[in-house]
């Protein structure tokens, strides 16, 4: 049986008062996607939606140990991020994708692109901005035929 992937492509900058929205609605797609059979969750470990999709995953795994929470991470050198959530988050990950060694202009959507590819649904949380990575992830996602679902901000 193949695996089912899902990822999260989502924006940095969640408004305080939409906060607790977006991290109930993607709580509910993550319990949504266990239940559809989805067992491999990839995050971007970006600030904001990335990590609380992190975070909300890697507490499923506590009730779901077959789940694999993968960090996509778009070139090495994030890895020295000072940020003790991303490294807490980090160790609950069954897997680590680095997308380039150095960084570069296109490592981001690089790291989109590979998130998109490997998942058959993505979940974005998304505030209708007219550019930018999230916009561009969901777009490539339509294009290959994956499945989207969006949360709105």
């Amino acid at each position: 049986m193949e695996t089912k992937v899902c990822c999260v492509t989502g924006h940095r900058d969640i408004p305080a008062g939409r906060v607790a929205y977006v991290e109930q609605e993607l709580r509910r797609e993550v319990r949504a996607a266990i239940e559809d059979g989805y067992t491999r969750f990839i995050s971007g470990f970006a600030e904001g939606a990335d990590l609380m999709f992190a975070a909300i995953v890697a507490e499923e795994m506590g009730h779901h140990p077959e789940l694999f929470l993968e960090a996509a991470i778009p070139y090495a050198g994030r890895m020295k991020t000072k940020d003790q959530q991303f490294h807490e988050l980090l160790r609950a990950c069954s897997g680590v994708k680095i997308v380039c060694q150095e960084y570069e202009h296109s490592c981001f959507m690089q790291r989109n692109r590979y998130m998109a590819g490997e998942s058959q649904r993505v979940i974005a949380v998304y505030d209708g901005r007219n550019r930018g990575g999230t916009l561009f992830t969901m777009r490539y996602a339509h294009t290959l035929g994956k499945e989207v679902r969006v949360i709105r901000v």
